[in-house]
């Protein structure tokens, strides 16, 4: 499955008030890993800031003088995201502004969701963490995700830290972690229990302290992340059937 990370920065608030769209970031993923592919295009709104604004951007209207209008980019953009799916964090947001800038263009170009599907990654995390806050932010903090470095929003940025943190929000499917194959970070596999091939006793391994010890670490970055690993629970499971 192919899906795209995506997060936009805006004039303000309210596309119904005029607001526009200044930058779009996208960060792909193939079967839930990193492809090292992104998409990211700041773009010229066409109009001031809203008060406020500039502060969360660190935009400016002399910074995008010379960037590209909307109209000629959103091809391009279009043909990143067709046909994956989408992670957004409150997607009704970002979504809102990137349709109101598709009529912009006319009835021919549609709507986002004509071309591709979307999760929201916000909900997601209302589930997962009821009654607790739920922004960026506070995800970023609750699993592990290092955003130290964030100063100010930014499309490209944002987009990255929630692939990071969506991946760990969602660690029990496959895998933790934005690191590709080559990008010397470590990347923690979910290694699941298979079943008993037959009632034969099972030939005991004596296995190094080294490896004892490289498992631990392991085991430990993953619950720095996710807050547990599929190993306790497999250890859970082996104290109670021996009990």
């Amino acid at each position: 499955m192919r899906q795209i990370v995506l997060d936009t920065e805006t004039t303000g608030l309210e596309w119904r008030k005029g607001n526009r769209v200044v930058e779009i970031g996208c960060v792909e993923l193939i079967e839930r890993r990193p492809t090292g592919r992104t998409w990211q295009q700041y773009i010229h709104p066409e109009r001031e800031f809203e008060p406020g604004a500039q502060e969360v951007t660190g935009l400016t209207l002399d910074f995008l003088a010379d960037k590209p209008k909307f109209a000629a980019i959103a091809d391009e953009f279009l043909a990143f995201i067709d046909g994956a799916e989408l992670v957004i964090h409150n997607a009704a947001f970002d979504l809102g502004f990137l349709d109101h800038e598709l009529s912009l263009l006319g009835d021919g170009y549609g709507r986002i969701r004509d071309r591709a599907s979307v999760l929201d990654s916000l909900e997601m995390a209302r589930q997962r963490f009821p009654g607790q806050r739920n922004s960026l932010d506070a995800l970023c903090k609750r699993l592990g995700v290092d955003n130290s470095h964030r100063q100010v929003h930014g499309a490209l940025l944002d987009a990255q830290l929630l692939a990071d943190a969506y991946l760990a929000m969602t660690a029990g499917q496959t895998e933790l972690g934005l690191a590709g194959p080559d990008s010397g970070q470590e990347q923690a596999t979910i290694v699941r229990r298979p079943p008993a091939a037959s009632d034969a006793p099972r030939p005991r391994v004596l296995v190094d302290m080294s490896d004892t010890a490289a498992h631990e670490a392991r085991l430990a970055t993953i619950r720095k992340r996710a807050g547990h690993s599929v190993w306790d629970v497999v250890d859970a499971v082996a104290e109670h059937e021996t009990a």
